[in-house]
């Protein structure tokens, strides 16, 4: 298992009850996002403990939900039990377990920092996506990256584990995704409600798929 997998899955018993505004915030918003929207197959590439599953399972009829963290797994497979929802161990830089141009969704939340080949997955993400269907990225925003913002938990001993991520910029976003085969159709930055003063907390990017 990777570090960064193993980090999450070390992760996984206290992720949904630490405080994290940046995981709360990316929920709210997922939500906010998916109100009034259906879809044929969603797949969900990172589901961590699937909090943003169990939203999804409402609006699609078929969701693919794969981690590469089996802790996580194990944690989002209790708390969604729909049987149209489909949970897989998956690396995100490998094949993906989904047919080709077969899902109307694919999306990336709080994911995308910790892989640094970004054209890989995304090209992956090009794959399963039929023409016209859409990409949706919401990952933490480079300028909280630029002040040293990284993903990270407290141990068992109190020691902080900080798990290793990549800075991405913008444009790094969207000229990988361009190079894949999407066009932007929205870029937004959001606030947690805390965040007076402060850089945007998270970027979410909606492309589709040509």
């Amino acid at each position: 298992m990777s570090e960064i997998a193993a980090a999450y899955s070390a992760w996984s018993p206290g992720y949904d009850g630490d405080e994290n505004r940046t995981r709360d915030l990316d929920a709210s918003q997922m939500r906010h996002w998916l109100a009034g929207r259906t879809f044929d197959t969603a797949v969900e590439a990172g589901c961590g403990t699937g909090k943003n599953t169990v939203v999804l399972a409402e609006v699609a009829r078929q969701v693919h939900a794969l981690d590469f963290s089996p802790g996580m797994l194990a944690v989002a497979r209790q708390k969604v039990t729909s049987p149209h929802v489909q949970f897989v161990e998956a690396d995100l830089l490998a094949t993906w377990p989904v047919a080709d141009a077969s899902a109307s969704l694919v999306t990336f939340n709080l994911v995308l920092e910790h892989v640094e080949a970004l054209d890989v997955v995304l090209r992956e993400a090009a794959r399963v996506l039929a023409r016209g269907a859409t990409l949706r990225i919401s990952e933490l925003h480079p300028f909280r990256q630029y002040r040293g913002t990284q993903a990270r938990f407290d141990g068992v001993n109190g020691a902080v584990t900080r798990i290793p991520a990549f800075v991405h910029h913008v444009s790094d976003y969207t000229d990988a995704a361009a190079a894949a085969g999407f066009t932007l159709r929205h870029l937004g930055e959001w606030w947690h409600a805390t965040d007076e003063g402060e850089p945007p907390r998270l970027l979410v990017l909606e492309f589709q798929r040509t």
